[in-house]
C-alpha cells in the first residue's frame, strides 16, 4: 500500500519551524499520518574513508579501521560499525519525503543489523507508519510508531526495527 500525502497550510507550517535548516520544508502532523503510508530518503553512499573516520572516532577495533585486519574478521573486509549504521539511518531521517513534524525520538524496539555495511554501499531508508495515538497528557501532540528499514543496493537489510516519534498536531486558528 503506498499513500500520497498531501499538505495544507504551507505558511503556518514553515512559520512553525524548529530551525532555520527547516526553511521552505512542508510538514505533515500528526493528523496527516495515516496507517501504512510510506516515507522514503536516501540514496547514502557509504564510503571507505567515512567506516574508517567514524571507527577511529567512536569505535576503533581493527576490523572498522585497518583493511588487512578486516579481512581477517568474520566479514572477510572492512565494515561499518555498528554504531555508524545506526548513524547513517539517523542522517537520513530529517530527509525523509514527506517529513512528519517530529518532535522528539521517543526509543527503537526490535533493532536489527542483519547485514554488514561495507564500503560502496548505497543505502536507502523507508518506513512505514504502523499506528498512532493521540497524547493522553498534551492535546498538541500524538505518537506514531513507524517500522524502520535501511537497506543496500541489493535489498538487503542492514538495519530494521520500530521506532515510536512524538509528533506535533496541526495549530489551530
Amino acid at each position: 500500500m503506498s499513500t500520497t500525502y498531501s499538505t495544507q497550510d504551507g505558511d503556518r507550517q514553515a512559520r512553525h519551524s524548529a530551525s532555520s535548516m527547516d526553511v521552505g520544508v512542508r510538514y505533515l502532523y500528526f493528523e496527516d499520518a495515516e496507517i501504512g503510508a510510506v516515507c522514503t530518503a536516501g540514496p547514502h553512499l557509504v564510503t571507505k574513508e567515512e567506516i574508517i573516520r567514524f571507527a577511529k572516532q567512536y569505535d576503533p577495533v581493527p576490523r572498522h579501521i585497518d583493511e588487512e585486519a578486516a579481512a581477517c574478521s568474520i566479514f572477510g573486509g572492512l565494515t561499518a560499525s555498528s554504531a555508524h549504521t545506526f548513524a547513517m539511518f539517523i542522517s537520513l531521517t530529517p530527509k525523509l519525503q514527506p517529513r512528519l513534524r517530529v518532535l522528539a525520538g521517543m526509543g527503537w524496539d526490535e533493532l536489527r543489523l542483519p547485514n554488514a555495511v561495507r564500503p560502496g554501499d548505497e543505502l536507502d531508508l523507508e518506513t512505514t507508519v504502523l499506528e498512532k495515538r493521540e497524547s493522553k497528557s498534551k492535546s498538541d501532540r500524538g505518537i506514531v510508531r513507524n517500522q524502520i528499514q535501511l537497506r543496500n543496493q541489493r535489498g538487503e537489510f542492514v538495519l530494521r526495527g520500530i521506532s515510536t516519534i512524538l509528533v506535533a498536531r496541526r495549530p489551530g486558528p
